[in-house]
């Protein structure tokens, strides 16, 4: 009898220890610190900025920003960015939800500027065909 009693109360604790760091990590991740709201801000207008440069790495999935005119770089990595200047370097890590944001918002950008590149290629090219058609139609 003593075992089933000790057992229940065991269980018990366990479950209250569960809740309460469960909701702590709760807590911790609906208050972001003011680095955190700063970071995005400055992640949202460097990927707007017209002078930024964008890369991604392909096997390690990172995403790179370089702006020579305001001297930042910025790496987006596994919830972390981070943010250095010839002066400063920050790492500020990020929940899920905040990175999927700015992760989106850099996919959407760099797609934009995939498009316009590849629409510029293409114009380039009907021209040229053009071209190639009316040499062919002046040797007959």
């Amino acid at each position: 009898m003593f075992e089933i009693i000790k057992r229940f109360f065991k269980r018990k604790y366990v479950k209250y220890l569960i809740n309460v760091r469960y909701s702590k990590m709760v807590k911790d991740e609906t208050q972001p610190n003011p680095n955190d709201r700063l970071c995005k801000t400055i992640c949202y207008k460097l990927i707007n900025h017209k002078d930024s440069k964008f890369l991604i790495a392909p096997i390690s999935g990172k995403r790179y920003i370089k702006n020579s005119r305001l001297e930042l770089f910025v790496i987006l990595d596994d919830k972390r960015i981070s943010i250095t200047n010839h002066v400063y370097h920050y790492d500020v890590v990020f929940t899920d939800r905040d990175f999927d944001r700015i992760i989106r918002m850099y996919d959407n950008k760099t797609e934009t500027i995939r498009q316009e590149f590849e629409n510029d290629m293409k114009s380039q090219i009907q021209s040229s065909l053009s071209t190639i058609l009316v040499s062919f139609n002046n040797e007959n």
